[in-house]
């Protein structure tokens, strides 16, 4: 299985979404959806910190090379 990025997780997570939003689906399956978009988000949400953490490690070490 290949690695996939942050866009395919909220892609992922947008697709069951919408799933959820049809009146027509039943509970059991609307609480799997909801598990699975959980599992997206959280995925997504960890990739986002993993960034958020390269860039600041990024600016700190601009910063320390600039002194």
């Amino acid at each position: 299985m290949a690695k996939e990025d942050f866009e395919d997780r909220l892609d992922k997570a947008k697709m069951v979404l919408e799933r959820l939003m049809d009146p027509e689906i039943a509970l059991d399956a609307s609480i799997k959806a909801y598990e699975e978009g959980m599992k997206e988000l959280k995925m997504a949400q960890e990739m986002l910190e993993k960034a958020q953490l390269r860039v600041e490690q990024i600016r700190s070490g601009d910063a320390a090379q600039s002194q």
